[in-house]
């Protein structure tokens, strides 16, 4: 796949709970010189990617209930609101793992639901990350199931941080049950732009890496 075609499929990550200022400025300036999609970065530097990104036309991600997901759901719409309001286009919030894993489907669909509403209001994408590495095939199915009734833009697999990442066939299972306008993020653990296209072929609309600029090398 040509590089240029391949940045747009690039959300380019910085989430580490110890980044700098000057490597976000980094992030958004190799974002601007490869034309990535996306840059996804904490919600602190949501204001300082805006200030970087203005009519650029490159969206800034950040990421909410994140990376257990098991805020209270006013909490997740608090950081929403302020994440919008500081500049984000597109919010990757984190799935109640406990609520997933107890079965309480009707509690996630409301959440979910309101939760895409509120974005939706606000003209921005919200990607549900379910954290598919931890999750049965009954899970990932039933999760993507509730993420499509409640209307979200993406399933993303995984924050990153669990200790399994993206899989080839979670993606290959998610794509099966997801109608075709729900995106899939790709992201945990896609460390080469073979990788990245592996994940793409599968189905994955959106790749979240931290190595989108060794991959462009590649």
């Amino acid at each position: 796949m040509d590089n240029k075609i391949f940045a747009r499929y690039i959300d380019h990550t910085l989430l580490s709970p110890t980044s700098g200022l000057s490597a976000i400025h980094q992030l958004c300036n190799e974002a601007i010189e490869n034309r990535f999609a996306a840059v996804c970065v904490p919600p602190c530097y949501v204001e300082i990617a805006k200030d970087k990104l203005t009519d650029s036309g490159i969206k800034i991600a950040t990421v909410i209930g994140f990376p257990f997901g098991y805020n209270h759901t006013e909490a997740k719409a608090t950081e929403i609101e302020l994440a919008i309001g500081n500049g984000a286009d597109e919010l990757d919030m984190v799935i109640n793992l406990i609520d997933l894993t107890n079965s309480n489907e009707d509690f996630l669909f409301n959440e979910i639901n309101y939760c895409t509403q509120l974005c939706h209001e606000r003209d921005a994408i919200i990607k549900i990350i379910i954290e598919s590495g931890i999750l049965s095939s009954e899970q990932i199915i039933a999760a993507c199931h509730i993420c499509a009734d409640a209307g979200v833009d993406y399933v993303k697999t995984s924050t990153g941080y669990a200790a399994q990442g993206a899989t080839i066939e979670a993606v290959q299972l998610m794509r099966k049950q997801l109608p075709s306008n729900v995106g899939i993020k790709a992201s945990g653990g896609i460390k080469t732009k073979a990788d990245a296209l592996a994940f793409i072929n599968a189905g994955a609309t959106r790749i979240g890496t931290s190595n989108a600029i060794k991959m462009m090398k590649e």
